[in-house]
């Protein structure tokens, strides 16, 4: 804003100014000096002597254009032009080097937070103000931000603590388990533990995936049933309900491979039990024949005294609607079920339990290195799925904590 109090020597000096430059306009000089051309105008009018070319003789310190009066104002007037155009560039080049540092910042996930960071690490070299002013936002946020800086070390503290945890649940060797997610490990770092230290599910998510410690994850899948036209059919007992409920009524079973490094296949054939998830059969061997699906009934027969009334559901791969395989089921009292053709819905389960078993094991291996390796880590896998492996649909708790609830239940009703 200009002045609006000018004494009588400084409006003479003005109006010395504009007479005694050449081809001087009354704007120019106006905006040299801060001051209106309106009132330059009537300064001219009441001190100028009427010719830019003359004296000026109404004040006698002004003298002659060419005066010492008035080469000090003009060159005043081209100090203070000078200095400000210096100050603009020198602002321009600040702007600049602030601009450069904070291309180092903004490439780097939150922006707004590293905007804070970027005046955090440089307040002392430019100020907060400049700063904040350049990058454009606002200084209470930025103080805010400062202010809450000891919750968010507390937070990554924890945060880095529950890594430390979540590694331990993950690693083989400690007896943890590489292929658990999030729902599994929360229900891990819950378990006997006061509701006060509970983990909430979406931190862990959230700390799994900053970190990446996703479950591992496999996508090869290759066909392993064969239908065989000429065999048996049986009817769908189970009707694509695989609820939880009671255990030992009814099962589902199915067949995958297990590649070896030398190019050949070993074969799994399962059994489990629907109502708690149980891996209550299981057998291995170098081929598809029936004695494989044959040696897993049994298995699971042995395991649980009987399987007199109790339903076995597969798909119509040639091994289960095989002669052999209906006699034995006949000799043990078990039920044969059967889903549609083609569907794989219909046996959701057993796949889904074969892909968790080559997920698990291969950890996106191509290949188990020979037999007798890929025999062993079956073995642990499959002890591990029955003791340790929490399941969601039981409750994020293992098939033999539920079966052991489930007795204890039936006894109390008893």
């Amino acid at each position: 804003m200009a002045r609006k109090n000018y004494t009588d020597e400084f409006r003479r000096r003005a109006v010395d100014l504009y007479e005694s430059t050449p081809g001087a306009t009354l704007k120019g000089i106006a905006a040299d000096l801060g001051v209106s051309r309106g009132a330059l105008k009537e300064w001219v009018d009441k001190f100028g002597s009427g010719t830019t070319a003359g004296a000026a003789t109404t004040a006698p310190t002004q003298g002659r254009p060419g005066s010492p009066g008035a080469r000090i104002a003009r060159l005043e007037a081209e100090n203070a032009a000078l200095r400000a155009e210096q100050a603009k560039l020198a602002k321009l080049a600040q702007e600049r080097d602030i601009l450069r540092q904070a291309a180092k910042y903004f490439g780097r996930g939150d922006e707004l937070v590293n905007r804070f960071q970027l005046v955090e690490d440089h307040k002392d070299a430019w100020g907060v103000k400049r700063l904040c002013e350049v990058i454009e936002i606002a200084r209470s946020s930025f103080y805010a931000w400062l202010s809450a800086e000891p919750a968010r070390a507390a937070r990554a503290a924890a945060d880095a603590a529950l890594v430390s945890r979540i590694r331990v649940l993950q690693d083989p060797a400690r007896g943890g388990d590489r292929a658990y997610g999030a729902p599994r490990i929360t229900a891990d770092l819950n378990e006997d533990v006061p509701a006060g230290d509970r983990v909430n599910h979406k931190r862990v998510a959230r700390v799994m995936r900053e970190h990446a410690l996703a479950g591992i994850r496999l996508r090869k899948r290759v066909r392993t049933t064969i239908p065989d036209q000429s065999g048996r059919r049986f009817p769908d007992l189970i009707g694509c309900d695989f609820s939880i409920g009671a255990p030992c009524c009814r099962y589902v079973g199915d067949i995958t491979y297990l590649p070896l490094e030398d190019g050949t296949n070993l074969y799994f054939a399962s059994c489990i039990d629907l109502g708690s998830r149980k891996l209550t059969g299981w057998a291995m061997a170098g081929h598809m024949r029936t004695e494989l699906v044959e040696d897993a009934l049994k298995v699971a027969w042995c395991e649980r005294g009987t399987l007199a009334g109790a339903v076995f559901h597969s798909d119509h791969g040639s091994v289960y609607t095989s002669k052999p395989y209906a006699a034995l089921c006949e000799q043990l009292g078990v039920r044969q079920s059967m889903g549609a053709v083609g569907s794989s819905a219909d046996n959701a389960l057993a796949d889904s339990l074969n892909a968790a078993l080559k997920r698990e094991l291969l950890e996106g291996r191509a290949a188990f290195p020979d037999a007798p390796t890929a025999y062993r880590a079956v073995f642990r896998w499959a002890n591990r799925y029955n003791t340790r492996r929490r399941r969601s649909a039981i409750g994020n708790i293992a098939p033999n904590a539920y079966e052991t609830a489930a007795s204890a239940t039936l006894t109390e009703a008893a």
